[in-house]
């Protein structure tokens, strides 16, 4: 199976910027800012980061307010600070063998740094690829990874995966199989997430937020300081 996932890549594979990149403080950036964000979006705030802070050196010496305020428009901006506090390790330590050492970074982004970066042996899986394998039953090794993803990001998806065009189709035991719909996270309007992070943009624009209980969970976060004069990015 292998052979014809990686065939079907060769002709089908995204053009994703960071795969032209072994630098592994450009795939950590790219793997966090994609933790549940569409690549689509991820693209453009990648490169614009990159611009600023092209080192992971750089990015350790930018405060943690500014940090927070290039994050905006990405969501769960905690990912925003982990990423700094994993610069600042990697810039005063080096990297670490365990990757998981990093702030924020578990086994899943660990590993794909390390195959991307590093190139060790090891598969990343995430749910497209864990999707896949269970799917097919089939093992793939370290060298299928991109593929891998790509094929469960425009094929075999997780609701109604396109099997007419999988490569993988003509072994693979699912072949045809309709899924029950997945568990969806609740709707951002109107919920509290929202609410954070209108809180949150207000304090870098230097205006009042208002929402105290947003305010509480931001500044237990690490996102925002509460003092006597008011709230204030850290």
């Amino acid at each position: 199976m292998e052979a014809l996932l990686l065939a079907w890549f060769d002709t089908n594979g995204r053009g994703l910027p960071w795969r032209g990149t072994r630098d592994p403080y450009a795939i950590l950036v790219s793997e966090v800012m994609a933790q549940q964000t569409q690549v689509e979006r991820v693209v453009p705030r990648w490169q614009r980061w990159l611009e600023r802070w092209p080192t992971i050196e750089a990015l350790a010496h930018a405060s943690a307010a500014e940090v927070i305020a290039e994050w905006q428009g990405l969501g769960y901006n905690r990912r925003a600070l982990n990423l700094h506090r994993a610069a600042q390790h990697v810039a005063a330590h080096g990297w670490p063998d365990d990757l998981t050492e990093l702030p924020g970074v578990g086994r899943y982004t660990a590993d794909a740094v390390a195959c991307f970066a590093f190139g060790r042996d090891v598969l990343p899986v995430d749910v497209n690829v864990r999707r896949i394998g269970e799917r097919t039953g089939a093992t793939f090794s370290s060298a299928a990874a991109q593929a891998l993803m790509d094929l469960g990001a425009t094929v075999c998806l997780a609701r109604i995966p396109r099997c007419d065009i999988c490569p993988l189709a003509g072994a693979c035991p699912s072949r045809g199989r309709r899924y029950e719909p997945l568990r969806k996270q609740g709707a951002f309007e109107g919920s509290f997430r929202q609410r954070r992070s209108l809180a949150l943009r207000a304090v870098i624009a230097g205006e009042e937020p208002g929402d105290h209980e947003a305010v509480a969970a931001l500044a237990r976060d690490g996102l925002v300081l509460v003092s006597e004069s008011g709230v204030s990015l850290p």
